[in-house]
């Protein structure tokens, strides 16, 4: 498996785009990830604009495989690999730069990649791989705004990991992954119960170490690692159940992606291809074609975890 192995609150700024109008300022965060060396380091970006990122502060451990989730406010990032798996769950709050602060811990000591998602006041991560090399079904929840052990909720349809998330205000969908080998399976779950996973379609490939990040109607899945490293991106409707549609290519084929969004834009980081990258790309997500450049991250590194104060489950 390769390397995969291892708003300010206060913020007014917006940008208008044509006569599309103006989009809201949205903060995207970019934690931990691996350099050589397991990285602490937070950085955050305005979605709106593009542009490079900036230091936000660190991880209260430093880790590669973290995976973030968020409300408006507060985001998470649970899980990874440290000196060895790692159950942390800490918390920022966006829209203050600063250091992570302990949250708790994940029901399962497990790294999860990006299969997190969340409402505005629920935090879901789901499957992974334990200590041992198993892959895990485990579903776990926590409410955002109250820090806290997470919870069970259910299980996945596949006991998998490297696989990614994305949802709406009511409803996860986590697609992909590796279960031994790689898997298409697409499964949701109703955020605001708990329960097992259900059915809802196949990825265009089977695929594992890719992203996925949403609006509040389409979701993304992009990249990833097939046969070799790959730059495709698929998208779903969240509310209806299917298959998988191509939506197009990033700027570079790569896996242990992160992506998170505001309603309108995606953006995604984390490329690797056998290699360290900072790039950030980014794409409108109601439209179709090719992702763009938006700049980069303070430090070249994969494996990283990613959450906004903006994304399509708020």
């Amino acid at each position: 498996m390769g390397i995969s192995s291892l708003k300010t609150g206060s913020m007014k700024r917006s940008l208008l785009v044509g006569n599309a109008g103006y989009i809201p300022a949205v903060r995207g965060l970019f934690a931990g990830g691996y350099t050589g060396s397991n990285s602490n380091v937070i950085d955050y970006i305005d979605i709106s604009t593009t542009g490079n990122a900036t230091d936000f502060g660190d991880l209260t451990v430093a880790r590669r495989y973290p995976s973030g989730c968020s409300s408006s406010t507060r985001g998470l990032f649970a899980g990874g690999v440290a000196g060895s798996l790692d159950n942390t769950i800490d918390y920022v709050t966006i829209a203050s730069a600063g250091n992570a602060t302990d949250f708790g811990d994940l029901s399962v000591t497990r790294y999860l990649q990006d299969s997190s998602y969340s409402s505005s006041t629920r935090g879901i991560f789901a499957g992974g791989e334990v200590t041992g090399g198993a892959y895990s079904n485990v579903i776990d929840y926590v409410t955002i705004a109250s820090i806290g052990n997470a919870t069970d909720f259910g299980d996945l349809t596949v006991a998998r990991a490297y696989l990614a998330s994305c949802s709406s205000s009511t409803r996860g969908v986590t697609g992909g992954g590796y279960t031994g080998s790689r898997s298409s399976v697409i499964d949701y779950t109703t955020i605001a119960s708990t329960g097992n996973a259900t059915t809802f379609g196949d990825l265009t490939i089977t695929k594992y170490d890719h992203s996925g990040t949403s609006s509040s109607t389409r979701g993304l899945f992009l990249g990833g690692y097939t046969t070799g490293y790959i730059a495709s991106i698929d998208y779903i409707t969240i509310a209806s159940t299917g298959n998988g549609t191509n939506f197009g290519n990033l700027t570079k084929a790569g896996s242990v992606t992160a992506a998170t969004s505001s309603k309108i834009r995606a953006v995604i980081s984390g490329f690797s291809d056998g290699t360290y990258s900072n790039i950030i790309d980014y794409l409108t997500i109601a439209s179709t074609g090719n992702a763009t450049n938006f700049g980069n991250l303070t430090v070249a590194r994969l494996a990283i975890g990613a959450c906004s104060d903006g994304h399509g489950g708020l």
